[in-house]
């Protein structure tokens, strides 16, 4: 990065840092009702029911600590799919719902700050049984998957919009989060943009030491062409958009 981005990227990190929310300014203040937890859906929305959390007691399992000591990024996987029931248990571990407490708010199996949770999970699917190639969407209070399109071409498609990362057509699937900044900004003002950013670490690190558990790697990826990947998720860009993504597969 040049010095002078680099200067004027500090420099917004820190002006962010130092400004204090003003709680009656916001809408949570005016009294406006919250946006919705999740971003809806038409009626007639394909849907792909997951397996549930009560019976994720057949998948393998390991103790936290070694979870932790073994985790590390991996960028190669084998050939051998995810299951259907992996998926759902990766799913619901990044951005499950466990309680719904109104309207606007729910606690999840991730913090965030006052509950507000303004992150959607996107799918590239790639080599997970029984889904067909394509992108999916998760659905946290069905614990259902929504069929974005299937499309064949997902992966160069992927691969493009991450600057040419040609190891990430290898993977299993890829966690694409965005961000509905509203969310966050109806209760935090100008300061929910840092805790956004906080949230989206807490659901990636939950992802590494889930896919540990199971005998899966995974790896982070921040580099990727915003436009292109917001035009890959049919996202708006500026009231919805891409902000963090992981690959997730089988160890080679």
């Amino acid at each position: 990065m040049p010095d002078d981005l680099l200067e004027q990227s500090r420099y917004f990190l820190k002006d962010s840092i130092r400004k204090t929310i003003d709680f009656f300014r916001t809408d949570q203040s005016r009294n406006r009702p919250p946006p919705p937890i999740a971003k809806p859906y038409t009626p007639d929305s394909e849907r792909i029911d997951l397996l549930p959390p009560h019976e994720f007691n057949r998948l393998p399992a390991t103790d936290l600590l070694s979870a932790i000591e073994n985790r590390e990024s991996r960028r190669k996987y084998s050939s051998r799919p995810l299951t259907h029931e992996e998926l759902s248990y990766l799913l619901w571990i990044t951005q499950g719902v466990k309680q719904q407490l109104d309207a606007g708010h729910a606690l999840r199996t991730v913090p965030s700050a006052g509950a507000r949770h303004a992150l959607e999970t996107y799918l590239c699917v790639l080599n997970v049984s029984g889904l067909d190639t394509g992108f999916y969407r998760y659905l946290p209070l069905e614990h259902q998957l929504l069929v974005v399109s299937r499309d064949g071409q997902a992966a160069s498609k992927l691969v493009r919009a991450t600057l040419n990362q040609s190891w990430m057509a290898n993977a299993a699937v890829i966690f694409i989060w965005s961000t509905i900044p509203y969310r966050m900004e109806w209760r935090y003002g100008l300061a929910a943009h840092k805790v956004i950013l906080l949230d989206a670490g807490h659901v990636c690190q939950n992802l590494y030491l889930a896919c540990e558990a199971i005998g899966a790697g995974t790896c982070a990826v921040a580099a990727y062409d915003q436009e292109e990947m917001d035009r890959l998720l049919d996202l708006d860009g500026k009231d919805e958009f891409a902000i963090y993504m992981a690959a997730v597969g089988r160890i080679r």
